[in-house]
């Protein structure tokens, strides 16, 4: 018998690797350096990242919204800061147009999209990318773009567009790519039941909630912020941009029947008269954005926080990512009842309004914070690198 050669064997031995697939990904309204500048912090920018670090992709074209052409034309110089990582397979396309804004009727939409489909797939061909998939962050793309080329397409959907009131004049377009989404097959991922349920979707479709960047949340215990050490305890800490969303007169009602309690809303401010009512309260501080560092800080060294949401369409649909950032901190949690956030955790205390938070504020307090061990133990289970590999499974089909 001819012995078998060492190389021989070695091949033998040796797994397969895995095939990789070419996946092209678009955002939904923002681009990529308007991602970099909010710190890489929302779920399509954390998609993005991930997509960059996947070992099942291979080729990957990150596609922008599509862009006024004057701003794109100047892009090299207003977007030094936040330039696109490009390698020799990894690109960022930015389709562009002489309008500023999107078309509001769904015909002259879905005259727009096949343009900026087309516009994808010659991005395809120029890279030479191998029968691939997509991704698409924007309900208008994946509404109204054939996206033909690709040999699996997918819509994440972080938001429920139909109910997010400042993109209203956008709703008959939305409703329209919501049916074409269901009509088509196409698959869907969303970060709750509720958004499957309002898409209603034909083909293959997932829950893929919020998560984590364990990173950011397992250092040691910061300090807190300069800012939030001269506010006085017990804080009671929500973030979030400040608008619709929030109860302002539930937050009203909880700092009269809690004068000891020190509310802070951290977040942008569209429109300060939608707050103007709480200027009479004393216990509650508003505080503009800060950075992601900051952010962590100030929720590490919370002592309770809030998802303090009115009750409407959006948010019964949300799947609140500050929920999440929230529990890693290892910070009790006071939320109104929300189908999204029922069963996260037990230092998840629910009620029916905002204003019921002063009944059980103080059980929220005395829960404390998370032992060190079962908070490590939440940011590891609801990573994004954990949510995102069932996200780029489904996208390519594995």
């Amino acid at each position: 018998m001819t012995p078998t050669r060492p190389e021989t064997r070695r091949a033998q031995s040796e797994p397969t690797p895995a095939p990789r697939d070419d996946v092209v990904f678009t955002f939904s309204f923002e681009t990529y350096a308007d991602a970099v500048r909010r710190g890489m912090m929302r779920p399509p920018d954390r998609i993005v990242m991930s997509l960059m670090e996947s070992p099942q992709v291979d080729g990957l074209l990150v596609a922008n919204p599509y862009r006024w052409m004057p701003r794109v034309l100047a892009s090299g110089l207003v977007d030094r800061d936040a330039r696109f990582p490009e390698t020799d397979r990894r690109w960022l396309l930015s389709p562009t147009r002489l309008r500023r804004t999107d078309r509001l009727d769904p015909v002259e939409v879905e005259r727009e999209y096949t343009t900026y489909d087309a516009a994808l797939e010659h991005g395809v061909r120029r890279r030479r990318l191998r029968s691939p998939v997509a991704l698409t962050a924007n309900p208008l793309v994946a509404g109204f773009a054939p996206m033909a080329w690709a040999r699996r397409s997918t819509f994440f959907a972080r938001d429920d567009w139909l109910s997010s009131p400042s993109r209203q004049d956008y709703w008959p377009a939305f409703r329209e790519a919501y049916t074409r989404i269901s009509a088509s097959g196409r698959g869907v991922v969303a970060v709750s039941r509720q958004i499957l349920e309002r898409i209603a979707p034909t083909g293959p479709a997932e829950v893929v909630p919020n998560g984590v960047e364990p990173a950011e949340w397992l250092r040691p215990q910061p300090e807190p912020p300069a800012w939030l050490a001269r506010i006085p305890g017990p804080r009671a800490v929500y973030v979030g941009t400040l608008d619709s969303r929030l109860d302002v007169d539930g937050i009203a009602s909880l700092a009269r029947a809690r004068p000891d309690l020190q509310i802070v809303l951290l977040g942008p401010l569209p429109d300060p008269t939608y707050i103007a009512a709480l200027a009479r309260s004393e216990n509650v501080h508003v505080h503009p954005s800060v950075g992601r560092e900051q952010l962590i800080a100030t929720l590490r060294n919370a002592d309770v926080c809030l998802v303090a949401h009115r009750r409407t369409a959006l948010t019964e649909a949300m799947s609140p990512l500050k929920l999440y950032e929230y529990l890693a901190a290892g910070v009790p949690v006071l939320s109104i009842d929300l189908p999204p956030v029922r069963g996260v955790s037990d230092r998840v205390l629910l009620v029916d309004t905002v204003a019921d938070f002063a009944d059980v504020v103080d059980d929220a307090l005395g829960l404390g914070a998370a032992a060190e061990a079962d908070r490590r133990a939440f940011v590891a289970a609801n990573s994004w690198a954990a949510r995102h590999e069932r996200v780029i499974a489904f996208a390519c089909g594995a």
